[in-house]
């Protein structure tokens, strides 16, 4: 053997685990300075001097910018993501409301739910009750909206 070969048995365990130690916490070092760059373009508190400011600031000197932006701004970084997240459930919720065909209208059941409430708390006689649950059941009564269309749910 030539005395220029290094064998995975000539590298001791404690610097396999140095190594790796060092190798994850370089990983992490780029997430975090993604995730700040990230929040940095996120924030509309800041104007466009301000973010090319933090920016120029984190890339030029990383270390330095990423402990002053976590030190002066990290505490709002997850307010700001926890508020993008919301936003985006609302929009995906909305998209998928408008592409099943979902309407704001209250149905039949929750009309009658509603009627049988009223009734239970005596604002209502029960013939009175009989009369809107037969307009409800027809498709005449609360649940069905003036001006719609029945079969499109559009306005005449």
């Amino acid at each position: 053997m030539n005395a220029q070969t290094v064998l995975a048995y000539d590298y001791p365990l404690l610097s396999v685990f140095w190594s790796m130690l060092w190798f994850f916490l370089w990983i992490m070092w780029f997430v975090l300075l993604f995730r700040i760059i990230g929040d940095i373009f996120r924030d509309d508190d800041m104007g466009g001097w301000a973010k090319a400011g933090w920016l120029a600031f984190t890339i030029l000197l990383p270390f330095l910018g990423v402990f002053v932006y976590m030190i002066a701004r990290g505490k709002n970084m997850g307010r700001r993501e926890i508020a993008q997240a919301r936003e985006q459930q609302k929009a995906f919720d909305s998209y998928i409301k408008k592409t099943a065909g979902g309407t704001d209208r209250p149905s039949a059941v929750d009309e009658l739910s509603r009627l049988s409430e009223i009734r239970a708390r005596g604002d209502i006689t029960d013939e009175e009750f009989n009369r809107a649950k037969e307009l409800v059941l027809s498709g005449h009564g609360p649940a069905e909206r003036p001006g719609t269309d029945k079969t499109t749910g559009s306005g005449s």
